[in-house]
This record gives C-alpha cells, structure tokens and sequence, in this order.
C-alpha cells in the first residue's frame, strides 16, 4: 500500500481526534459550556466514540486514492446518534417526539451505536483488501 503516506498518517489522526472532539461534545459526553446532556451518559458511550474516531482515522489512512467517503460519512453519523442524548438532538425530538425517542430510541441506541461500529470495520477491511488488490495487479502495456 505505497500511496500510505505520512502525511495521510497524521491526517487519519487529525481525524480521530477531531471526531472524538467535536462528536463528544456536542453529544455532551463530558460537561462542556456549550451543550447540556438531559440524560445521564451510560458507560458504553465513551469508549465506543473512541473506538469509532479511530476506525474513522483508519479509514482515512487506508482509504484509496479517488475512493468516495459516503459510506464512512454514514456510518460515523450513525454512530454519533448512538451516543448521542436522544433527548438533546433536536432533529430527532421534532421528527419524532421526545416520548417515542425515550420509548423506543433510548432502548436500542447501544445497537445502533454497533452496528456504525461494525459498519466502520467493514469499510475499513474492504478499503485495505481493495487497496492491496488495486496495487497487486501488474500493469500492462
């Protein structure tokens, strides 16, 4: 994987940190002046932001040149709803109500949480295995 640089190195950690950063304060993961979590961060919360902001690192690092990034914009921003208060995201309160997020959201947003988790390791996998493939193949003239 040649087209590995340093400088996409520091940019895939530029990334993490700034996903960890920015998606944790504005989910008010940690008491910042700026945003108030209504609910009470669960412990699953911190450390799956964590583990997202880094595949996000990774996937820039690895991602190939020319490659799109939807699918890894997708599955982060599944992931920030996941930790995301469910009672603080206004998109999500006037969509739906905040008796229906607390009724059925609340439930299931260490699943959703997962599932951007797992999606962002797929991606990550498919992006190395295609890199490899991409380079392996003997140009012809």
């Amino acid at each position: 994987m040649d087209y590995i640089t340093r400088n996409r190195i520091f940019g895939g950690i530029a990334v993490a940190l700034v996903a960890f950063g920015a998606l944790g304060t504005v989910a008010a993961l940690w008491v910042n002046p700026v945003f108030i979590r209504m609910t009470p961060v669960q412990g699953f919360e911190v450390p799956l932001l964590a583990l997202l902001a880094v595949l996000s690192g990774v996937y820039v690092v690895v991602r190939r040149p020319m490659c799109g990034a939807n699918k890894a914009t997708g599955a982060g921003f599944l992931g920030f709803l996941g930790v995301a208060c469910p009672v603080c995201n206004k998109i999500l309160v006037l969509a739906f109500g905040g008796e229906l997020l607390m009724t059925y959201y609340e439930p299931v947003r260490l699943h959703i949480t997962l599932i951007s988790l797992i999606l962002m390791v797929w991606l990550v996998w498919r992006e190395i295995k295609l890199g490899r493939a991409m380079h392996s193949v003997p140009a012809t003239l």
